[in-house]
């Protein structure tokens, strides 16, 4: 057995400005476990026959992994990381038995514990083709690698560079949904308004819009359902028809051309979406609106009482041709309107007694913004569901 380190496939050391900029751009670092990063270490721990495999990334001065199996530890000093070898000469490792190796013998995870004898890594690269990381083999014991194994090794890092050009796509699809929300503040004469989108995952299916009308201004709060990619490009979608017609003056219209323009998109997604669109005539404080399907919509009354707002039409893209009805409220001084996504009922009991939460929230804080803030605060930094929360206050 040979005791040396074997490297192949040097492609010359890494530009670290550039490295370090390309890791950044994927948006990876401290992110939570996923299932498509997980599978990956799973197989390789099993195929190759060894206690562990990890993927992992190096950060200005430390080592990073995203997934592993076999008790790695998530964060380390970079110098004492192997795979810093691999991102250092952009190529992959073969350690056969590192304690026969002068530089790593002394390395702590050779001396200590798990006592790490035999180390494989083959570099992870950007789309860029900067060295991000590496994805490694190790085990307690010493062992020879084969030539097939180094090609099989190779094959599946880019199975894990396919993975990180995903996220790289998703983050930047992510700043597009967040240009797509209102960069404008509204501020109706008279009227505190505030809105805030928070998906579960990079994008999401959630969205919600305003808009000035002439004597008013126009809200729309949407729930795609699904999540990811192909909820957040149907809420773009949505959004966009919803801006495009919102001018047309009476709600039914309105509602009416969104539906026969989005049918055909929504049949072929197989999705539907649920939706608040409301009118909000300033002076009178006259609430026009119509819910398909959302029925998470209330006004927060100054006195303390709730009033929901009824739906009574079904989701867009359940039924073609349906007939809409439009309804009326009023938002008196001192009262709210008030409308979220069910994701935000998941930060209570996950109930629709979870709206009353929400409005005593609302009622305690001393601005619409402050409420919605408090609220899509709630739960844990990654929930299960998109959040989406609205507020338009009347002042008193």
């Amino acid at each position: 057995m040979t005791a040396g380190p074997a490297v192949t496939g040097t492609a010359g050391p890494p530009d670290e400005a550039s490295r370090q900029e390309a890791l950044d751009e994927l948006g990876i670092l401290d992110t939570a476990p996923e299932e498509r990063f997980d599978r990956i270490t799973r197989l390789a721990a099993q195929v190759f026959g060894v206690s562990g495999s990890a993927i992992s990334l190096l950060d200005r001065d430390r080592q990073w992994v995203k997934s592993a199996v076999g008790g790695a530890v998530q964060e380390s000093p970079r110098r004492t990381a192997f795979c810093d070898t691999v991102v250092s000469q952009h190529a992959s490792l073969v350690v056969p038995d590192a304690r026969a190796d002068p530089r790593f013998r002394e390395n702590p995870f050779v001396t200590g514990d798990p006592n790490l004898r035999f180390y494989a890594g083959h570099p992870l690269e950007a789309p860029g083709g900067e060295p991000v990381g590496a994805l490694c083999l190790y085990d307690p014991e010493p062992r020879t690698f084969t030539a097939d194994e180094r090609r099989l090794l190779e094959e599946l890092a880019r199975w894990v560079e396919d993975e990180l050009s995903a996220s790289e796509e998703l983050s930047r699809a992510a700043e597009v949904q967040r240009a797509l929300l209102p960069k404008t503040e509204l501020r109706p004469p008279g009227y505190d308004v505030a809105g805030r989108c928070r998906p579960a995952r990079v994008v999401g299916g959630d969205f919600y819009a305003w808009r000035e009308i002439p004597g008013g201004a126009a809200f729309t709060l949407g729930d795609v359902m699904g999540k990811g990619l192909a909820a957040a490009i149907i809420a773009a979608t949505v959004r966009g028809v919803f801006l495009a017609t919102s001018g047309l003056g009476d709600m039914v219209p309105t509602i009416t051309a969104a539906a026969e323009a989005l049918q055909g998109d929504l049949e072929v997604a197989g999705s539907f979406v649920t939706m608040l669109h409301a009118r909000l005539e300033t002076a009178s404080g006259a609430l026009h609106y119509l819910d398909s399907g959302h029925g998470l919509g209330m006004i927060v009354r100054a006195d303390g009482r709730l009033d929901r707002l009824r739906s009574v039409n079904p989701p867009l893209g359940v039924i073609v041709g349906a007939p809409w009805l439009a309804q009326e409220e009023t938002v008196d001084p001192g009262d709210a309107f008030v409308a979220v996504s069910d994701g935000a009922l998941d930060l209570f009991d996950g109930t629709l007694a979870a709206l009353d939460d929400i409005a005593a929230i609302v009622r305690e804080e001393p601005t619409a913004q402050a409420a919605v803030d408090r609220i899509a605060a709630l739960g844990p930094r990654r929930a299960t569901d998109d959040v989406t929360v609205l507020v338009v206050r009347r002042q008193a």
